[in-house]
């Protein structure tokens, strides 16, 4: 899980009682949406839009892999489109204060829809035509957790107002995600195997073999590039066994009917021997 890039924010929230935190986040979220506003009424310039994404390191290798498989998984099954933007631990510029320190918010990874499917340094909101992620996934640590589970949560809810909103723990495989229903986030349910429906990827979400994944509206799991070269390697195997055994059948029937013409050959032999037509028996 990414960090926040305003690292004063950050303290004051995890250093806070539950009851301080909440209002804090509260206090933190108008100002920011206040700060937009003011700033757009009051003509200030943009910042250049070819920013570079500054987000600290992932946490743990494990963040670093979860990230990219549901980046190489998600690009995979959508490889025939160019009409959306996938990524992670990239930072979204949303400010129109070129700071920094000012609310920049990397999530670990986020989808955008209904954009060109090209490289990019960041996400600036400016420069997209005022586009948010239409799905974001955080990735639980235990130094981010209060901020993921809080004030990033009321961030993406009252600012991005992103419809869908997840996030996983991979050390307690705790997974949670929230709908925005009339500007509010609203659990999801999990089905009888503990997926979540996403309606804006049209895809399930689940744990797997303690990996968070994409699953099929047919409850298939999506591979990445490598597992999907090793299934089509097995496959290959599959056939050739299959290829060889049929051989081996056919192999085994020339064997038998080759038997079965020589013993025929024997008794009509035997036959003649005995003064009998072996054609008219």
């Amino acid at each position: 899980m990414s960090s926040l890039s305003n690292p004063e924010i950050q303290d004051k929230v995890q250093d806070q009682p539950q009851d301080q935190t909440t209002d804090l986040q509260s206090q933190e979220t108008s100002e920011a949406t206040a700060e937009l506003g003011d700033s757009l009424e009051d003509g200030i310039v943009f910042p250049p839009g070819d920013l570079y994404s500054d987000e600290p390191p992932m946490e743990t290798e494990f963040h670093l892999r979860q990230m990219i498989l549901l980046l190489q998984c998600l690009e995979a099954w959508w490889r025939g489109r160019q009409d959306f933007y996938a990524c992670g631990n990239m930072t979204i510029y949303y400010s129109p204060r070129q700071l920094k320190s000012e609310h920049f918010r990397g999530p670990d990874f986020f989808v955008v829809l209904g954009t060109d499917r090209k490289p990019r340094k960041s996400w600036v909101v400016w420069e997209e035509g005022g586009q948010y992620p239409n799905l974001i996934i955080e990735i639980l640590s235990d130094s981010t957790a209060n901020t993921d589970r809080g004030l990033k949560k009321q961030i993406y809810q009252n600012i991005f107002r992103t419809p869908e909103y997840f996030w996983f723990d991979p050390s307690t495989q705790e997974f949670k995600g929230f709908q925005l229903l009339a500007g509010v986030y609203q659990d999801l349910q999990p089905d009888s195997r503990g997926w979540l429906w996403s309606q804006q990827l049209e895809l399930y979400l689940g744990v797997y073999e303690s990996k968070l994944r994409f699953f099929t509206p047919d409850g298939e799991l999506i591979l990445n590039p490598e597992e999907a070269a090793l299934q089509e390697i097995q496959r290959a195997e599959q056939e050739k066994q299959r290829a060889e055994q049929e051989k081996q059948r056919a192999e085994q029937e020339k064997q038998r009917a080759e038997q079965a013409e020589q013993q025929a050959a024997r008794l009509a032999a035997k036959l003649r021997e005995l003064g009998i037509d072996p054609s008219q028996v």
